[in-house]
């Protein structure tokens, strides 16, 4: 009997912890009870994009989009959208004055309108654990294409042609990496992917290896062709065991297909892949440091050049790109490189995806065009601000990067507009602040990340991630001075020079960038001893106005000191030595009462 209708479950990392795997279970259940088990597929996909709206199940061909589904939803989505056709209208996404919203493809949903998925145009579409719907679309026909009808001088052609650069940070273009690789007369070399995500707030990678881990597979088997390499190695985190076993059930089902492994496709090419885990070290992001990392050494930086597309693992030849350069090179080698460059600005072309979090009304993977503004991505695509607060800030590039000010909303966002700014791209993190935000705090938060993951071997970055960390919290706890923030400057400005890696040589970018957009607030916590956002405890002085307080006693009730004092119906009193300043009171006075002072 025909398939009449397909379920697809958001199986990402997300929805999974929100119980996505009991609503997938609980709709097999239902479909057996209700008799209709034959007459629907149901599937796991890869994540949707719309994780403030997770977990999220779609119906086709009706198209209906539900969202915040809990498992108990499932008896009635069978019973209503399988059964009889309708929509479960309570569960249809809802936006602005529209009573209903159910289509995903950008005609109804503000989400995705402005977005171009070509990097995610897979997740969320497929079941990554089936090798037959990547096929489906179009999966492996760029690997055909370049085993039998061009040549690696080809290839390396059309990467050129479309402008691609590396999107792991540095943004390299990705056509001269391969190429220097292809010049070299060795007898072995090899193709890495960087799949070591550690930017705060990143997702972006994991992602992509979750729903869609059959075209990594394929742009690596590419690249080994391209170059001469017949062993790929990805290096992924050991804390992304869904990334990881979807990855293995995509290699297996490649190597029973002859698309992996010996005489690929009957080409004559021998191309395998293995996974190396990592410990999750920030570091080992750097190119060299996780090369030392596959080798078994301890992940840290070695001097550049030879740079590793000359000479990198085990010394030899060795092409490195993260998840999501290859993710692109599939779409590049079927549509050309024109195709590509068509999209994009000058000297940033094709598309590029954030993980888009923090103070943002809708949180989660968005994929846009380069050249796209801030204000298309935070207020458009997010919806803005939450709780009608202010925007403040944007951290793009993580602990590497810098902020991005009101001020600069509509820049045409690409690699060098970034850098223009003291920002960078980075991997593309995006981490949304408000008002509420302290930037100090910002800037101390990242930079004991950075001491954190400091690899140690250069004292530049240890020792100087160190020190201006130490200066920070001097300033959060009202110590600081204003020759501080000269140290600052002074140590952040000889670490971008004198560092080994990029770690330490971007380390210091969130100091320098709020200091160069916030200082006031800087001067604020140094000279006045205030915290404008409350979030620097030293700093915070919670204070009852008597002629606002009634007496409720709900301030009382929720300090978890017992530091509130006073009778029912009269003004209370905090004690301040007693004090922790955990901001329980004030979060629950409904009357204003309780100010920061």
């Amino acid at each position: 009997m025909a398939i009449k209708s397909y379920v697809m479950v958001c199986g990402g990392t997300g929805c999974e912890s929100s119980k996505a795997d009991e609503i997938y279970r609980n709709l097999h259940k239902e479909a057996e009870l209700q008799g209709v088990s034959e007459d629907v597929q149901i599937v796991k996909t890869g994540c949707f994009g719309f994780c403030e709206q997770g977990p999220i199940v779609k119906v086709l061909p009706s198209d209906h989009f539900y969202v915040q589904v809990v498992p108990e939803d499932a008896k009635e989505i069978i019973a209503e959208d399988i059964l009889k056709g309708r929509a479960v209208s309570r569960l249809l996404y809802k936006e602005g004055n529209l009573t209903e919203v159910k289509r995903t493809d950008g005609e109804d949903i503000k989400f995705y309108q402005k977005q171009l998925r070509i990097v995610l145009r897979n997740c969320g579409l497929i079941n990554p654990e089936n090798v037959n719907e990547y096929i489906a679309r179009d999966g492996y026909q760029a690997l055909e294409k370049a085993l039998f009808d061009m040549s690696g001088d080809d290839i390396i052609e059309e990467l050129k042609k479309s402008g691609l650069r590396g999107r792991g940070g540095a943004g390299f273009p990705t056509w001269m990496k391969w190429n220097f690789s292809k010049q070299v007369e060795t007898d072995v070399k090899y193709v890495a992917c960087n799949a070591d995500e550690g930017d705060p707030g990143a997702y972006m990678d994991r992602s992509v290896l979750e729903g869609d881990p059959h075209s990594v597979i394929e742009a690596m088997t590419i690249a080994g062709k391209c170059v001469g390499a017949n062993l790929g190695i990805i290096y992924i985190r050991a804390e992304y065991p869904l990334a990881i076993n979807r990855l293995e059930t995509a290699m297996e089902q490649a190597r029973d297909l002859g698309l992996l492994g010996k005489d690929i496709l009957g080409s004559g090419y021998d191309f395998d892949i293995e996974l190396r885990l990592g410990a999750g070290a920030f570091v080992c992001g750097e190119e060299t440091a996780l090369l030392q990392s596959v080798e078994g050494n301890r992940g840290m930086p070695t001097p550049k050049p030879p740079f590793p597309a000359v000479e990198g693992l085990w010394a030899k030849p060795t092409v490195i790109n993260n998840v999501e350069t290859y993710a692109n090179i599939p779409v590049i080698i079927n549509k050309g490189g024109d195709w590509f460059a068509q999209f994009g600005t000058e000297k940033s072309k094709g598309t590029k995806v954030f993980a888009l979090t923090g103070k943002v009304q809708n949180s989660g993977l968005v994929e846009v065009p380069m050249g796209s503004t801030l204000r298309d991505i935070v207020f458009d695509i997010g919806g803005g601000i939450r709780n009608g607060k202010k925007f403040k800030a944007v951290q793009t590039g993580g602990p590497s990067g810098g902020v991005i000010t009101e001020e600069y909303l509509d820049l045409p966002l690409d690699f060098d507009s970034l850098l223009s700014i003291g920002s960078m791209m980075g991997s593309g993190g995006m981490i949304v602040m408000d008002e509420d935000d302290c930037i100090v705090d910002v800037a101390r938060f990242y930079m004991d990340f950075c001491v954190e993951e400091s690899c140690g071997k250069c004292s530049p970055c240890r020792i100087g991630t160190r020190k201006l960390l130490d200066y920070l919290e001097k300033i959060t706890k009202g110590q600081g001075t204003m020759e501080d923030l000269e140290h600052m400057e002074r140590i952040g400005t000889h670490m971008h020079k004198a560092a080994l890696c990029m770690l330490g040589g971007s380390a210091a970018n969130p100091i320098l960038s709020t200091l160069k957009a916030f200082r006031e607030e800087y001067i604020e916590h140094i000279q006045e001893g205030k915290c404008r956002a409350g979030k620097c405890k030293a700093l915070v002085h919670y204070e009852i106005v008597a002629d606002k307080c009634i007496g409720c006693t709900v301030c009382a009730r929720k300090c978890p000191v017992n530091c509130i004092t006073g009778e029912k119906k009269k003004p209370h009193i905090i004690d301040q030595d007693a004090c922790i300043k955990c901001g329980q009171c004030y979060e629950g006075c409904k009357f204003n009462a309780i100010v920061i002072k």
